[in-house]
């Protein structure tokens, strides 16, 4: 280990504590009476404000017949309003505010965000108000934007993994699969109607289920009075839990195996099982990605029994922090012929992680001080860092986020090996992979083998 590493290790307990110091600095928090939770991230610098609504909407509301409607109501947040009731008058608002606006949607949240000059704060939040509160859903911008979304789902198809992603989807969550499938499903998009958007909107789109980010060179006391008075007379609604339950993620009760068959050359394969919730698995979330970090280090034990021996191409493990079960994820590349040899090592290398010593020391510190650097460097960019408080806010809370570097620091190599014991080492999950076609019936394999093949026994 080098020099320059050496130094990094030994400062990690001044950069976690730095970081946190300047998370809790820097953020401020003030809920209005309505519900909204208003947050504001000073930065000097560049004369710039982002300013983000965060709404906990996206796919986990979805039940079957609004499949793919959250992202298709984030297309239709900027569209005609009662304040400014033609397209062309919206944008040309947006013009003369100099803003950049747009929107995302993901499993666990939707977010709008414009960033404008740090003067037109108010100009900016008024935008947002005007389409938060009086979108009409006129039934011909709702059809031409219908064709957009469906545009972006034919694109979606098209790409090879498309289909493999989806069967293991629908398998992986069973029950809840139109709460974790985004982009929805083709039969329901096409028979949208207004009055699907307006439920939406009504159930969701409360103060209460909502937050206001704003970030950059901006002060917080001036913002909060801003927000009241822009945001303070929105009507409080019914919580939409409450009114609309999200069921649990039923649990996967056995290993499967999905073949699918592309133009493709290379050998794919993902294996998915169901990892920590947020909420309720907290402390395994951090397991989880010191886990993944340490697994994915180009030098780690594992990267050399899997890739540096040939049998793979790449490989990558990954969990994705979600409160409705967050997918652990290990993808990778081989050819059909090291197929068979490459997932048996693979699973072969997974349980070995149980072993004493497989984590070093040097190894597990190493990934804890590059967390916290990359943490740090994500806070530097005001638009990227709203849209990182805004995605756990929704997801899990703002003191998750701030203690995130703390608990990643703490880890041992225990924690990673409960984990690992906890949601992979025997563990129902999903094996699936894309061939080259003819390679199923050249390799002679079913999805009875696959899954079997899969198996960490």
């Amino acid at each position: 280990m080098g020099a320059l590493a050496l130094g990094t290790l030994a400062l990690l307990p001044q950069v976690v504590q730095a970081q946190r110091a300047e998370l809790e600095r820097t953020i401020k928090r003030r809920v209005l009476a309505n519900g909204l939770e208003v947050i504001v991230v000073p930065s000097g610098g560049v004369p710039l404000a982002t300013i983000e609504l965060v709404v906990k909407n996206g796919a986990f509301t979805q039940t079957p017949e609004y499949a793919g409607l959250a992202h298709l109501f984030e297309h239709m947040f900027f569209k005609a309003n009662d304040t400014y009731p033609e397209p062309d008058e919206f944008l040309d608002r947006a013009a003369n505010l100099g803003a950049l606006f747009n929107a995302t949607t993901r499993e666990e949240l939707v977010n709008y965000y414009v960033t404008v000059v740090s003067d037109s704060v108010e100009g900016g939040m008024r935008f947002l108000n005007a389409a938060l509160r009086g979108a009409q859903f006129r039934a011909d911008e709702l059809d031409r934007e219908k064709q957009v979304v469906l545009g972006e789902y034919d694109r979606a198809e098209s790409s090879p993994w498309f289909r493999l992603d989806e069967a293991i989807g629908k398998q992986l969550w069973g029950s809840f699969w139109s709460r974790k499938n985004t982009i929805g499903d083709r039969s329901v998009l096409t028979r949208v109607t207004p009055d699907q958007m307006k439920t939406i909107r009504d159930l969701y789109y409360v103060p209460n289920n909502s937050a206001l980010l704003i970030a950059g060179d901006v002060a917080a006391d001036r913002m909060f009075a801003l927000a009241e008075r822009v945001f303070g007379d929105w009507p409080r609604g019914e919580d939409p839990f409450v009114r609309a339950p999200v069921a649990p993620v039923p649990p996967l009760e056995r290993n499967l195996g999905i073949i699918v068959e592309e133009d493709v050359n290379a050998v794919t394969v993902q294996i998915q099982w169901h990892g920590p919730s947020a909420s309720r698995d907290e402390a395994e979330t951090f397991a989880a990605d010191v886990y993944s970090d340490i697994l994915n280090q180009p030098t780690s034990r594992f990267q050399t029994a899997l890739v540096e021996s040939g049998l793979w191409q790449g490989i990558l493990v990954n969990y994705y922090t979600l409160n409705h079960v967050g997918p652990i994820t290990v993808s990778g590349q081989t050819s059909p012929e090291k197929l068979r040899e490459g997932l048996a090592a693979l699973h072969r290398e997974l349980r070995a992680t149980l072993e004493p010593g497989y984590f070093v020391a040097e190894e597990l510190a190493a990934v804890k001080a590059n967390r916290a650097v990359t943490t740090a460097f994500g806070q530097e960019r005001a638009s990227e860092n709203a849209h990182t408080i805004g995605f756990w806010w929704s997801v899990v809370g703002l003191d998750y986020h701030f203690r995130y570097v703390d608990e990643m620091a703490a880890q041992t190599p225990a924690d990673l090996q409960r984990y690992a014991r906890r949601f992979i080492i025997d563990k129902p999950h999903i094996t699936g992979v894309m061939l080259p076609r003819g390679a199923r019936r050249a390799l002679g394999l079913t999805d009875a083998e696959l899954a079997e093949l899969g198996a960490t026994r």
